[in-house]
């Protein structure tokens, strides 16, 4: 059975192999090069998503946490367990009963595949993790711990896995037309490609490719912009924090010899230039700045970036779109909307259950 898989991103690398893992004829179409686009501009976390407990998505947190533990068990090079902090400072907008449940409730949906629970630390005890947080105000912090990658050579990784198993990887082959038939067309070639099964996993641009092949979207997307910035390091640990005044969160964390800070959320048109603009690299400093004691100005900033990811629509509040994913069929294409960076197997395991039952 041959399957043809649009996107070379996480979830489309994923998708790919695990496919030709099952024993499908996979050919893998990239419109530019594997994980250049959203894929590499995450804020580099292998999580659960403690914040999306808040929003009562215990499945997607459970599915998380469980695959957290897979790839720093599968892939060592790459990835870590990393410490945070949330530290909690008088006047906060979450009350430390609120986070104690929370982080509970996170041990809890780690289960077996827990990486280690969390504990309460004193100001003092938190000061000497991180030395240069603010003390005033200080009342603590909770220590816990997620995973942290290198997303751009992990999914690097995933794509050799991918060719071990037998998929051909096909880059600069931009898709410019599906057929419900399960046939596309690549750019620049008029001939159409016939496969059993196309699976649209674009990422941000799936919903664009089925507008262009007069196919119908079904899940509508938002497109939020997620910023970042580098800055020189501060802390051997992360830090999980509050956004004055909003109930957003933030992460300052050691990455690679320096200090990642981000993200923003910030709804974006996919004809519009993906950049950090200049209100979010103003958010981001100032954020930073309320934390730490040695201010950072533009000129400390080490490099940038930005990302737009594919949210299930439907939330007013672009910090508040589910991190789900959903699949949708039309004929003999699957559209793959949604999904986080973390759960990028899980969604490729149902993608295969869903190609096995279409089959049938």
């Amino acid at each position: 059975m041959k399957v043809a898989v649009v996107g070379g991103g996480i979830n489309g690398l994923c998708c790919a192999w695990q496919l030709a893992v099952a024993g499908y004829q996979v050919q893998l179409f990239e419109r530019d090069e594997l994980m250049q686009a959203t894929s590499q501009a995450s804020s580099k976390l292998l999580h659960g998503g403690l914040r999306y407990l808040e929003q009562a998505e215990f499945r997607l947190v459970h599915e998380a946490l469980q695959e957290r533990r897979w790839w720093l068990k599968k892939a060592p090079s790459l990835t870590r367990r990393l410490p945070l902090l949330f530290p909690l400072y008088q006047g906060g907008s979450r009350p430390r009963w609120q986070l104690k449940l929370g982080l509970m409730l996170y041990d809890f949906l780690s289960g077996k595949k827990g990486i280690g629970r969390h504990r309460w630390l004193t100001p003092q005890q938190v000061l000497r993790c991180s030395p240069a947080l603010k003390p005033q105000g200080l009342t603590g912090a909770y220590l816990f711990f997620d995973g942290q990658m290198d997303d751009y050579k992990l999914g690097l990784w995933v794509a050799e896995q991918a060719r071990k198993a037998g998929a051909i990887l096909h880059c600069q082959s931009p898709v410019v037309q599906l057929s419900g038939a399960g046939a596309l067309v690549v750019a620049g070639q008029a001939q159409w490609q016939q496969f059993d099964v196309v699976i649209n996993v674009a990422g941000p641009w799936s919903n664009a490719l089925l507008e262009q092949s007069g196919l119908v979207v079904d899940t509508p997307l938002d497109l939020v912009r997620g910023s970042h910035l580098v800055l020189p390091a501060v802390s051997r640990y992360g830090h999980m924090l509050q956004v004055p005044g909003e109930q957003r969160l933030v992460f300052v964390l050691p990455y690679q010899g320096d200090t990642l800070v981000g993200t923003t959320e910030v709804r974006q048109q996919l004809h519009e230039k993906i950049v950090v603009s200049d209100q979010e690299r103003h958010y981001l400093l100032s954020l930073y700045n309320h934390y730490f004691n040695q201010p950072a100005t533009r000129n400390d900033i080490v490099r940038e970036f930005a990302g737009v990811r594919p949210l299930l629509g439907g939330s007013q509040d672009a910090g508040r779109a589910s991190r789900e994913y959903q699949l949708h069929w039309q004929q003999q294409v699957l559209t793959v909307s949604g999904g986080k960076w973390t759960t990028a197997r899980a969604l490729a395991r149902a993608v295969v259950e869903q190609v096995k039952q279409n089959a049938l």
